[in-house]
């Protein structure tokens, strides 16, 4: 009895391992080198969790992808359950290659072989269904100089939105996307292609021979040949295509030994320089802005490889610069790179002032030789300004008194300086009984105390428009000039440059005023200064002259 149970219960264990099984298949068995195929591999036991080991794949493969979907089907009014999973799969080398078992628990599925065939033609890849073609503008370049890479994927069949191309990396070399990727349709040999275009501007930092590397682009392909339905749960009806363009060689020419070694390296198909002036420079006053305008384009180069130009450094002209602003903008022949550099110029004295020259020497990539672009020198004619001249300061001179000798008495002195005090006492008394009890305080304009608080508040508010105006109404009631004041106290001086600096220059509206009022605070009188030494000569020039 108990080996009829043993030989039933082994019977059953039996028929249990053959009903649940791991099988596999491909869509393709033959399939060309760079193609992927998918594999599908199913098990209808319920009971097993996890999924098949992939790691023997490894070895003859590379696995571009997997999937599971999980089925449920009836018939005859059983229901039955299984799990599929799908393995997008490119092999490693082309002419036999053997898929190897795959293990999910006890189960394991059988081995298949594929057949990869090597393209001998050209030709043959752009007769697959999608296919990719890389090309550069010219095969040779100088070093930092722009090649225009461009990638076009065509493909005759349609692709979901999955799609993915590899970035593009080069340790040696700089590279900037030229816009977002276009789309077209071309015809080839009687096949209409959809076209995926993009474009890269490759900027090479060594000389020698650079190797362009291949990218890979992968996609699914829509089967509309599917009889099944479309499952907006399930996998898509098609099949995971990968491709990659070729590699492309580059010679990277070294900088030519006749360019200027003390000028920077600048090689491109084109160059200009040009300054806008607001106001023009024609209507220069002594203590009002100019702004002057640098533009610097260059097609060929990115703005981060564009120089810094010369600053307007002159005796008689202070500046203020900017920051730079720099921009890219992308062509259908590359990058054009431009560097913007604005600064306002403050004349300190009237009179002619001369601008220097500005010569930038590139080197031109078209016709291979050193040319130079630049500005002429220019001279700025600087007026006066009268809003800022003081007005001069009423004096009395006092006409020299010239006294006789006299001969008086003493008793008659005395007699008369007593009267005449008697005389004055009675008529202030007479005066102060006719005149109200509280007189009200007439001011005919602010007075100097008032002028002070006022410069004090606005500078301690930080508020450099209302401090300019505050400054120039009390210094309207000094004895000196403004510019007489900073040229004897240099903390007043340097206070100025910092006050014009948030007036004239963008990069200064953080404006702190607390130095100029400690500058007025601690500014010595006129009456300290006599008998001193002479100013020091090394103090700065004056803001606004006389």
């Amino acid at each position: 009895m108990s080996r009829l149970l043993c030989t039933l219960l082994l019977s059953l264990l039996t028929l249990s391992a053959s009903a649940q099984s791991l099988t596999a298949s491909v869509d393709r068995s033959r399939l060309d080198a760079g193609e992927s195929v998918e594999l599908t591999v199913e098990s209808d036991d319920a009971t097993q969790f996890g999924k098949p080991d992939l790691q023997p794949l490894n070895e003859l493969f590379e696995v571009l992808g997997t999937r599971q979907v999980n089925r449920l089907t009836s018939a005859n009014n059983n229901a039955q359950a299984s799990t599929r999973w799908i393995i997008t799969l490119q092999p490693k080398h082309s002419g036999y290659v053997v898929i190897p078992p795959l293990s999910l628990g006890q189960m394991q599925s059988a081995p298949i072989t594929l057949h990869v065939q090597q393209a001998t033609r050209a030709d043959d890849n752009r007769m697959a269904p999608v296919f990719i073609d890389a090309s550069l503008d010219q095969e040779s370049v100088y070093v930092q100089a722009q090649t225009v890479l461009t990638l076009r994927i065509y493909h005759s069949v349609s692709l979901y939105d999955d799609s993915s191309l590899s970035p593009l990396e080069m340790p040696q070399a700089r590279i900037e996307s030229l816009g977002e990727p276009r789309t077209y349709e071309k015809d080839i040999s009687g096949v209409r292609h959809g076209v995926i275009e993009l474009r890269y501007a490759i900027f090479p930092q060594e000389s020698g021979d650079l190797l362009i590397p291949s990218q890979a682009f992968s996609a699914t392909a829509v089967d509309r040949s599917a009889s099944n339905t479309f499952n907006p749960f399930g996998p898509r009806p098609g099949k995971v295509v990968r491709v990659r363009s070729p590699e492309i060689p580059l010679t990277v020419k070294a900088k030519p030994a006749s360019y200027p070694a003390d000028a920077p390296w600048l090689p491109a198909r084109a160059l200009s320089l040009s300054e806008v002036w607001s106001p023009q420079p024609e209507a220069a006053r002594v203590g009002e802005s100019l702004t002057r305008s640098l533009l610097l384009k260059v097609e060929g180069l990115a703005s981060a490889q564009l120089p810094p130009l010369p600053a307007t450094q002159i005796e008689g002209l202070r500046h203020y610069p900017d920051q730079p602003q720099l921009t890219n903008q992308a062509s259908d022949s590359g990058v054009t790179g431009s560097r913007e550099e604005r600064e306002a110029l403050v004349a300190n004295r009237e009179g002619l002032i001369s601008l220097p020259a500005i010569d930038i020497a590139w080197w031109n990539t078209q016709t291979d030789q050193l040319e130079r672009t630049g500005l002429p020198a220019r001279n700025l004619q600087v007026a006066a300004n009268p809003s800022l001249e003081a007005a001069p300061l009423e004096t009395v001179r006092a006409e020299p008194i010239t006294t006789a000798t006299v001969h008086v008495w003493p008793w008659q002195l005395s007699s008369a300086l007593l009267g005449l005090t008697t005389l004055l006492g009675f008529t202030l008394w007479w005066r102060a009984r006719r005149q109200p009890a509280v007189t009200p305080n007439q001011q005919t304009g602010p007075s100097p105390r008032n002028l002070l608080d006022d410069l004090k508040r606005t500078c301690l508010a930080n508020d450099s428009q209302a401090t300019r105006h505050a400054l120039d109404a009390w210094a309207r009631q000094q004895p000196e000039t403004l510019a007489d004041m900073a040229a004897r106290f240099t903390p007043l001086s340097a206070a100025l440059d910092g006050l014009n600096g948030a007036l004239y220059s963008e990069s200064g509206q953080h404006w702190q005023g607390r130095n100029l009022w400690l500058a007025i605070r601690s500014l010595p009188a006129i009456e300290d200064l006599e008998g001193s030494a002479s100013l020091d000569t090394s103090a700065l020039p004056p803001l606004y002259p006389r």
